[in-house]
């Protein structure tokens, strides 16, 4: 409350009496007594027009239509009074168009109320007028009142409740007072009553979701007529309306517009569909569906129902105002290009496509994604899936084929008892039928899979836990429980009945897929085995048909995931590489192939490896990650600072920002799939790099630091005694998540060489603790101590990190060639396309790397005398060296 206090409020005869007046965002209300709930007058804010002092202690408010006296207890008050009224009705008059729409709705323009009319209230001698409208009731003396927005009070329905007393009364009770109303006749009194019921159902509804979605601008007024705080949807066209457009959306069907609320199906809203709706926008909408609208056909808040229905048959049933695709009319280019656009972030285009006729389950020629919904869940994104899903019915129809997940979401449950007993699954039409509608044998199943609820939620109703069961006759079955722990447990217990007694240690984990297929890795590619598979979240554990449980394979530090070709026929293979992108001299890393005998349940391994082999979130641990716990994208942008060619020495480095839509794509694709990113000079400049890497760790969900202990951190900067802080400062490593200690060693391992060519790149410890500090810490900048932390520890790196002799010798070996290839560069010497690589003698190990300079026509022979002659290894007569490098693609 901007103000409030004790006034004089003189009625007509100018007799000043007492009152208590409140001074809020939206209305200047005064009561009886401070103790008050409801107000004997309120006044919007909206209407006051002029605010002047008339007097000693007095001052008057004009609104558009009547003039209000009021005298304060001294000028101090009077005159702050004025200053606060003249401030937020300044205020408005800066939001024309806002102010005019809120007026309008709110004060005036009785078309918008949800139910209107007189009614008689015990305590008074005359009829009330007494409005509806959203989550409040108002009253006002008379419709004159209404009309001019000047009312006695309103009531907050979340605290309301409505009970009926007689044939035409009801009470509207409140915690603090009683409202005895009385209707003109029976059915009206139902319809008052109905209508404070939905007012009350409104009031306690779930306001997140409205609150994120009109986070967006554009999502805060109606996409149709431009009333504020619009509070329904269209969840197919993505676009946020009001309550009245709502209504008439319902009446274009389900085929054409999905309408839902923001604030009552809470289920609907899943976290993609939420995103969608931030990114989307009202605005990006209208630029298609609006592109044409002429000012004599546009509709307003005060529209009424015939022209809003005109208006939006027009909009979105005849398309009659759209921004047509160039490609209208051609049906086969339509459909590849929609094809090309699911696979980018660009959902305008897609959207352009699917409304003007392309078919969201077109063929795309790919017998691996069949329809655009499987290309854009290969290429991650996400929010692509969400729109063709919500359009699954949209365009020209939908084939027969269509995407595994697809077809999921559109399979209707039929409700059957199931029983297994002696390793057979059955279903019954009930439980008292002796004869099963059908059963599985547990021997020809080869793949479970349990269903996430969010994945669900859309389009499995009130199945809350669903799983997939998958056999050899290429056949899926689908059932669906009330609660996801139901659904666990039948997995289980499925799984009991027909995993190997070889595998069975797979059983106690907590498993999203197991089942059986062939794989070959190591030193046996020559024959494929099978083998019994166990995803769990980002792992996937294996065990061997002999019964060895291999290694776990973490998804997120895979360096390469890919689909083999095969024979034509044959179901490919995905192999899958978790060794480190090094060159290397001796043996290469680990590779697995895996291949599945029926389509069906391969392609769903192949999508469930690719999910949880991504980033999943926004937090470090959610990252795609390197062997050492760093997340690719740092990793990534880290190793080309440092390895291009004016990196480092950058004048301004980390100081100087990129370009805003250079980082921005270069962040999204990176966070989409470092794997695939490749940083090359040339097509990235370093402030585009360096920029990428600052904001996201200002993005960073929980921080690098964590909310939990960045507090401790900032707290020890005030430590004086040095040694002190030291410890202090290894204690809270210490205490970080293993990501986020990874992490922050490699990224002030990176800041700590920068440092050390401040004689070029202007950037000195104090110089990078300014930028670093607000960004890792994610504060305004105005506290120091954020700095402070980042600066003591890039400068006592060595001491916090516990950096050994070896690490630090190797730290110079590196800074050392980077400055003779720097030195080089400036002598005209060096050669284009020189780079520094590690190269391992014999085993990956920290003791047997060294730091070489490989020049564009240096040959294996070459690098290996090289390599042989640091490590002072004689050559002998019979002996054999061997040089490969390992990179993202090709083994050599």
């Amino acid at each position: 409350i901007p103000s409030n206090g004790s006034l004089r409020s003189p009625p007509r005869s100018y007799i000043y009496q007492k009152r208590w007046v409140k001074l809020d965002a939206d209305y200047l209300r005064y009561f009886d007594s401070e103790k008050d709930t409801y107000s004997k007058r309120l006044i919007p804010v909206s209407s006051i027009s002029r605010v002047a002092s008339v007097g000693d202690q007095k001052f008057e408010v004009v609104t558009n239509n009547r003039n209000f006296v009021f005298r304060a207890e001294n000028d101090a008050d009077r005159n702050e009074w004025i200053r606060t009224l003249q401030q937020i009705a300044e205020e408005r008059k800066s939001k024309a168009l806002e102010r005019t729409l809120m007026s309008s709705a709110a004060d005036s323009a009785t078309e918008l109320a949800d139910k209107s009319g007189f009614l008689e209230l015990r305590g008074f001698k005359h009829k009330l007028f007494v409005v509806v409208a959203g989550d409040k009731v108002f009253l006002y003396k008379n419709a004159e009142d209404y009309r001019l927005g000047i009312g006695i009070t309103y009531i907050e329905m979340n605290v309301g409740n409505v009970k009926e007393v007689d044939r035409r009364g009801f009470d509207l009770t409140t915690p603090y007072r009683i409202f005895s109303f009385s209707a003109d006749s029976e059915q009206e009194k139902e319809e008052w009553v109905e209508a404070m019921q939905q007012s009350i159902a409104e009031a306690l509804s779930n306001s997140e979701v409205a609150e994120r979605i009109w986070a967006l601008e554009s999502n805060r007024f109606c996409a149709d007529c431009g009333s504020p705080k619009p509070d329904w949807a269209s969840i197919n066209l993505c676009v946020v309306i009001c309550k009245r457009c709502a209504g008439e959306h319902r009446g274009l069907g389900p085929g054409i517009t999905k309408v839902r609320s923001l604030k009552m199906d809470r289920k609907v809203w899943t976290e993609e569909l939420i995103e969608l709706f931030q990114q989307f926008g009202n605005r990006m909408a209208n630029q298609f569906w609006a592109a044409n609208v002429p000012p004599s056909e546009a509709i307003g808040p005060t529209s009424g129902s015939q022209e809003r229905r005109r208006f939006l048959i027009a909009k979105y049933r005849e398309g009659k105002y759209r921004h047509y695709h160039p490609l209208f009319g051609n049906q086969e280019e339509l459909d590849r290009a929609l094809c090309a656009a699911v696979t980018t972030s660009d959902l305008a285009e897609t959207q352009a496509l699917l409304f003007c006729g392309a078919s969201v389950t077109c063929d795309t020629g790919d017998p691996q994604c069949p329809t655009p919904l499987a290309l854009a869940e290969r290429s991650g994104q996400r929010l692509q899936m969400e729109f063709l899903l919500q359009n699954k019915t949209s365009g020209k129809g939908q084939s027969s084929g269509g995407l595994l997940s697809a077809l999921l979401c559109r399979a209707e449950f039929s409700r059957r008892w199931c029983t297994l007993q002696d390793g057979v699954l059955s279903y019954y039409e009930n439980d008292r039928n002796a004869v099963p509608n059908g059963e599985i044998r547990v021997e020809e199943i080869v793949c479970l899979h349990l269903r996430s609820c969010r994945a669900w939620h859309s389009c499995s109703g009130a199945h809350e836990g669903t799983f997939e069961v998958y056999t050899e006759a290429d056949r899926l079955y689908l059932f669906g429980l009330e609660s996801p722990d139901s659904a666990r447990e039948w997995l289980k217990s499925i799984a009991k009945s027909f995993v190997h007694p070889r595998a069975e240690e797979l059983l106690a984990l907590d498993f999203d897929r197991l089942g059986r297929l062939h794989y070959k890795g190591g030193l046996t590619l020559e024959r494929a085995q099978e083998g019994w598979f166990a995803l769990v979240g980002s792992t996937l554990h294996v065990c061997s048909e002999d019964g060895r449980r291999q290694e776990p394979l973490q998804l997120r530090k895979l360096q390469e995931l890919c689909e083999c070709p095969c024979p034509a026929g044959r179901t490919p293979w995905l192999g899958k590489r978790a060794c480190p992108p090094n060159p290397a001299l001796g043996r290469a890393g680990r590779t697995l192939y895996i291949q599945g005998e029926r389509k069906l349940d391969f392609l769903g391994w192949v999508h469930a490896i690719q999910k949880a082999s991504g980033s999943s979130g926004d937090t470090l641990s959610e990252q795609q990650l390197t062997e050492s716990d760093v997340p690719l994208l740092v990793d990534r942008c880290i190793d080309y600072i440092t390895q291009c060619g004016m990196g480092l020495t950058s004048e301004g480095i980390y100081r100087k920002s990129g370009q805003n839509s250079k980082t921005t794509s270069l962040l999204e694709v990176l966070q989409r799939d470092a794997r695939r990113v490749r940083l090359k000079e040339g097509e990235h400049h370093v402030d585009d790099v360096a920029n990428t890497l600052k904001r996201f760790f200002r993005d960073l969900g929980d921080g690098l630091f964590t909310r939990q202990w960045a507090p401790d951190w900032l707290w020890a900067t005030a430590l004086e005694d040095e040694e002190a802080k030291v410890g202090e400062y290894r204690q809270l490593l210490a205490a970080l998540p293993p990501v986020n200690r990874a992490t922050l060693k490699a990224l002030i391992n990176h800041l700590f060489r920068v440092q050390c060519f401040s004689g070029e790149n202007q950037m000195n410890t104090h110089n990078l603790a300014i930028v670093f500090g607000p960004t890792l810490f994610q504060t305004d900048g105005k506290d120091y101590k954020a700095g402070r932390v980042v600066e003591d520890l890039i400068s006592h790196y060595v001491e916090i990190f516990n950096v050994n002799d070896q690490e630090m010798k190797k730290q110079q070996d590196e800074i050392t060639a980077i400055m003779k290839m720097r030195e080089a560069s400036s002598s005209g010497t060096q050669q284009a396309g020189d780079f520094i690589c590690t190269v391992y003698l014999e085993e990956k190990k920290t003791e047997t790397e060294q730091h070489v300079k490989v020049s564009t026509t240096m040959t294996a022979e070459e690098l290996t005398f090289e390599i042989l002659d640091r490590r002072k290894i004689v050559m002998k007569e019979k002996d054999y060296w061997s040089c490969f490098e390992v990179n993202e693609r090709e083994e050599a």
